[in-house]
């Protein structure tokens, strides 16, 4: 047995040896002194890793990545410290040598689940969690080279309460950075109770707790202004986007005054439900829930630092009672499902978070001077228990029924509204069918569309509105444009994605588009595409919004008949 294995060892070695003797393409090596040692040539394809290879200086110290396809990668790079928990995070303690950075770093604590980690050839990711999880993600095209090349900082999903930078194959920056030639950068932080546990009433020490986890951003875009010219990316130039609740994250550093400067334009991917994205946690909410919390576990004021010891597990199942309790009292409605609950989010304190991102009259004043493109999915949610039930709804869905079946769930759908709304879907969407009409999207579509109005009624710098419409033929069309569905697109990774988008050559293009849409909104504050429409702003009065399907186009104020009509409250 131990001569196998250490024959196993050798051969590994031998391949990593054989793997360092192979030609590269034109890109620059870096010694662990961080000067350059030679100039070397890697061909397409091939892979880069050793002493002195991919080195970079940082604020704390050296750190060793890898370089794939030309890319250079860099993986759990500390950007923060947190020392304790509800305690913002201190600056990293520098480190001698060389750090290497091949490995995600740690995630944020958080309950296990999440449907679109473990489908078909794609396991469950999973990483070690951590308070202390204050690392991001780098891919680049060249380091210390002088380029000043646009910076997009990708904030993941999951709400406030789940996910991680890299919990899902989409995530990947490698892609968009060799298509746009920009850096891409991906951030874990703190999350859920251990990010928005609002301890303010407990002490100075505490004073920072119920947004730590925006704190957290905030330090990761410091961190990229001090360091991430070493990278080859330009600190004057740096986006920020993120989807679901990567998107919510963009609105709450567009809101915060602490941000103001660390980015220049942000992106909102399907960022936003009614009671968050729009709006995030009344403080008197947010002090009712630790209130609730506290009492469960059997921590007085007098014993509050027990709140530092006590398990993870029991922390979390008794803030999750108190999230449905105070839900109750407040009449908050569950952002999926029926009935009251609040879920994690930025607290509205005055300061940190001094208003919502979407006030009375306009968009809160920190986001006034940064350009937005904003959008969402037209499915979403909305075929959700399709796709849980696909052994089913593969040969048994919207494209397999009869006239009468559509009729029939028309009208169970929508009563005596059936036929109206048929109509004014299809004119809102002439390319699709009669019965796409039953999976029409209102609950991000309508907070999504408020938050663009507030930000044209600031009179700041322009938005750019969007709508994914692109139904992927996979599984007998199951999927259609569902929630998540646009992020392998904008990418370049649909190669990624393939049971769920497939590789055809619609899928290609539209790829192409969205993902060049998105580089050059990062570049210019404009998403204008070569091959695609003009892209015009979006005003209160035009209501221009790009609609990218297999015949991208750009409509006009397209579903507000239909939107007036599915929801005429709004």
């Amino acid at each position: 047995m131990k001569t196998a294995r250490t024959k196993k060892t050798f051969l590994s070695l031998l391949s990593l040896g054989l793997l360092m003797c192979m030609p590269f393409s034109e890109g620059q090596v870096f010694a662990a002194d961080g000067m350059k040692a030679n100039t070397v040539r890697m061909e397409q394809g091939d892979f880069l890793a050793g002493p002195g290879i991919a080195v970079a200086s940082t604020e704390s110290g050296l750190v060793q990545g890898y370089v794939r396809k030309g890319i250079y990668t860099y993986h759990g790079v500390p950007y923060a410290e947190a020392k304790e928990r509800f305690v913002r995070a201190e600056r990293v303690t520098p480190w001698q040598g060389v750090r290497l950075a091949f490995d995600y770093g740690a995630i944020a604590p958080q309950e296990k689940g999440g449907f679109l980690n473990t489908t078909w050839e794609d396991p469950a990711r999973e990483f070690p969690m951590d308070n202390n999880c204050q690392n991001l993600n780098i891919w680049t095209p060249g380091i210390a080279d002088g380029k000043n090349r646009p910076v997009m900082v990708w904030l993941h999903g999951g709400g406030f309460s789940a996910g991680s930078s890299a919990e899902i194959p989409a995530y990947d920056g490698a892609n968009l950075s060799r298509e746009g030639d920009v850096v891409v950068v991906s951030v874990n932080h703190r999350l859920n109770v251990l990010g928005h546990f609002d301890l303010s009433a407990y002490g100075e020490k505490y004073r920072n707790a119920d947004n730590v986890g925006i704190y957290d951003l905030v330090d990761a875009l410091r961190w990229v202004r001090d360091n991430i010219a070493q990278f080859g990316g330009d600190p004057a130039n740096v986006t920020i986007f993120g989807e679901s609740g990567g998107g919510a994250k963009v609105l709450a550093l567009m809101t915060t005054p602490y941000a103001k400067g660390l980015f220049h334009k942000g992106i909102v991917e399907s960022g936003a439900a009614p009671t968050m994205g729009p709006v995030f946690m009344p403080k008197e909410a947010a002090a009712r829930v630790t209130e609730l919390t506290l009492e469960k576990l059997g921590i007085t004021a007098e014993r509050i630092e027990e709140i530092q010891t006590i398990p993870y597990e029991h922390l979390t199942t008794a803030s999750n009672e108190a999230l449905k309790q105070a839900g109750e009292e407040f009449k908050v409605p569950q952002a999926l499902g029926t009935g009251y609950g609040m879920s994690w989010e930025p607290v509205i304190d005055g300061d940190f978070m001094p208003t919502n991102p979407v006030t009375a009259d306009g968009f809160a004043a920190a986001g006034k001077d940064i350009p937005l493109l904003i959008g969402s999915n037209r499915t979403e949610w909305t075929n959700f228990s399709d796709i849980m039930q696909m052994e089913r709804a593969q040969s048994d869905n919207k494209n397999t029924w009869s006239t009468e079946e559509v009729d029939r769930r028309l009208r169970d759908a929508y009563g005596d509204k059936a036929e109206k709304i048929a109509a004014a879907f299809l004119r809102a969407y002439p390319q699709k069918k009669r019965a796409d009409a039953l999976y029409v999207d209102t609950m991000i579509r309508l907070p999504i569309k408020e938050i663009m109005d507030h930000k044209a009624m600031q009179g700041g710098v322009p938005v750019y509105a969007y709508l994914f419409a692109w139904d992927s033929p996979m599984m007998g069309g199951v999927y259609m444009s569902y929630h998540t569905a646009e992020i392998p697109f904008v990418f370049h990774n649909i190669d990624r994605a393939e049971k769920s988008i497939g590789t055809s050559a619609e899928a290609k293009k539209l790829e192409a588009q969205m993902s060049r849409a998105w580089i050059n909104f990062a570049r210019t504050g404009k998403p204008e595409t070569p091959g695609m429409p003009n892209w015009d702003a979006y005003t209160l009065q035009g209501g221009a919004t790009m609609m990218f399907d297999a015949d991208t186009k750009l409509v006009h104020h397209h579903d507000a008949e239909l939107l007036k009509l599915l929801a005429p409250a709004q």
